[in-house]
């Protein structure tokens, strides 16, 4: 053990003695390493933290929540034009024919929504989503009322012209005062502000709290077209009853419509694993094309070893005839040149692996929302390939080195 740990510290000693010695030849010969390594750092850290993003953020629906909606994900522009011709909008009816009809949910509820303009005490918030929601949406979201209720079953049967607003709104129409019992005008009707939400925060930028919850019977009285689709919330009893409560949702709908076994469906179920699929294909397509760029800087940088090694050869012939001189084999001669590449190639990963890190770090403190991070695999990634670079790059300058003579290499000066 003390032998090879002995073998290991002698090459990775002329490794640091030879960046030291030559520092803009070592910069030069490391930095194709780490440039590639910092790359795939970065773009890992990035990655993985836009599609937890998008997982906590952006695909959250709800706990065990799915959406039965006009139209699924498509991302083909010709398939988005067939669906428009064959899906039909989805209406109150379907809602409550979904809602009295299954037996595995755990809540049904419905919403839809218009973008909007809220005005109170002489201020206008422009662009807000005016949602109208059944009761049990509250029940199905994370964010519930900060203060106040939120909309109720009464409020739907009446018709009711009661809000619930998100906190941009508060803040911009309410500066100072509290906003509960206080009228607020939406699209040229008044409502009684009877909650304010809790802080959501922004999305990529966009702020999700510039909103105004009405029941959604009210938000089909005075929104409602013969185009309009409303969305159909499906909340399961638990993870388990997901795949089987949607089954009984795409049965449902099937029937209402009479499709025929072999018609295609003319409605969309979205569930979050849905969603962040679709962004994972994204990001896994974005990690694909940076692998071209990854693999010509490991390429550029193991050229650039090969050569230096090849020089270091020249350097050092005369060691090597002294080293063959004493005993030493040509496979001794192949390792330690191969070592001495490795080492060279591992510090030059480790450097790239910092330098990916921090601008991942970087890229989280400016992007706050951002949850970058570097996961161990990526670095162990990064350090096994440097190292693969530089014993793949370094044969033929050890084979070189271990085929020298031993009379001429000492005769050389």
């Amino acid at each position: 053990m003390k032998s090879r740990i002995h073998h290991l510290r002698e090459p990775i000693g002329v490794a640091l003695e030879t960046l030291r010695a030559h520092k803009m030849r070592s910069f030069l010969m490391l930095l194709g390493i780490v440039l590639s390594v910092s790359t795939l750092i970065m773009v890992v850290a990035l990655i993985s933290g836009v599609n937890l993003y998008v997982a906590n953020r952006i695909a959250n629906l709800g706990s065990n929540v799915f959406l039965v909606l006009r139209f699924p994900i498509i991302t083909d522009a010709d398939e988005l034009v067939k669906a428009t011709r064959r899906n039909k909008p989805l209406t109150w009816d379907d809602y409550v024919n979904l809602r009295d009809n299954s037996k595995l949910a755990l809540r049904v509820g419905a919403q839809a929504n218009h973008l909007g303009r809220a005005k109170a005490n002489g201020q206008t918030v422009e662009d807000t989503t005016v949602f109208g929601v059944t009761a049990n949406i509250g029940d199905m979201k994370t964010d519930g009322p900060a203060s106040g209720r939120y909309i109720t079953d009464t409020d739907n049967e009446h018709r009711s012209l009661v809000a619930l607003i998100g906190t941009d709104v508060a803040e911009k129409l309410f500066p100072g005062i509290d906003p509960i019992g206080k009228e607020l005008d939406v699209d040229g009707r008044p409502y009684e502000v009877v909650g304010v939400g809790k802080k959501i925060g922004t999305v990529l930028g966009q702020t999700r709290d510039n909103y105004v919850y009405i029941p959604i019977e009210t938000w089909l009285k005075y929104y409602a077209t013969s185009t309009t689709s409303i969305a159909i919330n499906v909340q399961t009893r638990d993870a388990d009853w997901m795949s089987r409560t949607q089954e009984e949702a795409q049965t449902l709908m099937r029937a209402r419509r009479h499709l025929h076994p072999s018609d295609l469906d003319n409605f969309g179920i979205l569930d979050t694993g849905s969603l962040v699929g679709l962004f994972q294909r994204i990001t896994g397509a974005l990690a694909a094309s940076m692998v071209g760029i990854v693999a010509v800087f490991l390429v550029i940088g193991g050229v650039v070893i090969m050569n230096v090694m090849l020089a270091t050869v020249t350097e050092r012939t005369h060691e090597i005839g002294l080293r063959k001189a004493v005993g030493a084999r040509r496979s001794d001669i192949i390792i330690q040149f191969l070592l001495e590449a490795a080492a060279l190639t591992g510090l030059g990963g480790i450097a790239g692996i910092i330098f990916g890190w921090l601008i991942s770090l970087i890229a989280r403190l400016v992007f706050t929302s951002l949850p970058a991070s570097v996961p161990l695999w990526a670095a162990v990634v990064g350090i096994v390939t440097s190292v693969g670079v530089g014993l793949f790059f370094g044969i033929w300058p050890a084979n070189k080195a271990a085929r020298l003579d031993p009379v001429e290499a000492l005769r050389y000066e």
